[in-house]
């Protein structure tokens, strides 16, 4: 056994992962296909994606809990106090479903007051999972695929996080890929300087930001590396965390196609994110084999995602995002260099 998984059997059981795979992409495309008649890429586009970052996770605990009855956590035979958290979450995933649907009939309560309440939902959501935790119990977490991995590491992914998207910015810089932003009418709109506006925005964003978010990242981490991870790399863990990485990379594709991650480029935007996924699913592979946790997967994706954002946002702005280093082509071939070292490590060759 891993330590990422339930899951005895020594081979894929291709019709339940079939099933993940098609519902989460089709539920997916769904959601996207709304955005996109309805919306278009636009303000709104932000409370769709968060949806569908729920949707992985949602789809694997669905199936786990009410359909697959050979999973360890089928409702009529798992009894363990973690069942408490899976129920939540499908609440939820429920929960930003209405809300989704609210914003469609309702696109005037978007952002206001919904984005609140989001805020308010995130808070709670973040204490339930401390409560159910701390109720549960670490052993009862562990055998329920929900390790939160050693107190250390959480710090140790932060400044490996930070070191990585503050070269690749320093990159940009010195390569001239870029402009700093002018970031003046926000400070003055926020009453503040402009060093104390970034201070603030960095607190905020890099270190606040990413608690907030965990259950909003947990939705993919439980999802693809949680379930899918653990399937596919029965077939070695190479193969299996790079199959990961490539429907990762088609699940991604309506949303880039729409201008997310690299706007003005329909078609080589989701080539291009399908490549960049393939090694982020190296880096968030290895984080899982190496820690068994989750949720330090989930931090670490909640971080990236809202760290890089900031710093392109505040700091320095690629003048052609696809052209450039973080996830353009000069950052995927940057982090061609970090998976081939990473790659180097025993932990891809152990038997499961």
């Amino acid at each position: 056994m891993t330590k990422q998984t339930l899951s005895t059997p020594k081979t894929v059981n291709w019709k339940q992962v079939s099933l993940f795979v098609g519902l989460t992409i089709a539920l997916s495309w769904l959601l996207d296909l709304v955005l996109w008649l309805k919306f278009g890429y636009s303000l709104y586009a932000q409370i769709f994606f968060q949806l569908q970052m729920l949707i992985p996770a949602y789809v694997a605990i669905f199936l786990q809990r009410y359909v697959f009855k050979d999973s360890s956590l089928y409702l009529r035979t798992y009894r363990e106090r973690p069942r408490w958290f899976f129920n939540f979450y499908i609440i939820f995933t429920l929960f930003f479903t209405a809300l989704v649907i609210l914003t469609t009939l309702r696109p005037d309560l978007y952002p206001a007051p919904l984005a609140s309440l989001i805020m308010i939902a995130l808070v709670i959501s973040l204490v339930v999972l401390l409560v159910i935790r701390f109720v549960s119990g670490k052993e009862a977490f562990q055998r329920a695929g929900l390790s939160g991995g050693k107190w250390y590491l959480w710090p140790l992914v932060w400044v490996v996080v930070m070191a990585y998207l503050g070269l690749q910015i320093l990159l940009n810089v010195v390569a001239g890929l870029g402009y700093q932003p002018d970031i003046t009418p926000l400070a003055t709109a926020a009453g503040l300087h402009i060093p104390t506006y970034l201070v603030a925005g960095f607190l905020n964003t890099v270190i606040i930001g990413p608690l907030l978010g965990l259950l909003i990242a947990f939705g993919e981490e439980y999802g693809w590396r949680g379930y899918l991870q653990g399937e596919l790399v029965k077939l070695g863990r190479v193969k299996g965390v790079l199959m990961v990485g490539v429907i990762w990379g088609v699940w991604h594709a309506p949303a880039v196609a729409m201008g997310h991650n690299y706007p003005g480029y329909p078609v080589l935007g989701p080539i291009a994110f399908l490549v960049f996924n393939l090694f982020l699913s190296i880096f968030l592979g290895y984080l899982m084999l190496k820690t068994g946790s989750v949720w330090l997967a989930a931090f670490m994706h909640a971080l990236l995602n809202q760290s890089y954002t900031w710093f392109v946002a505040m700091v320095y702005t690629p003048t052609d995002p696809l052209f450039s280093f973080g996830a353009g082509i000069y950052g995927i071939a940057f982090a061609f260099l970090v998976a081939f070292v990473i790659l180097r490590d025993p932990v891809w060759k152990q038997a499961l």
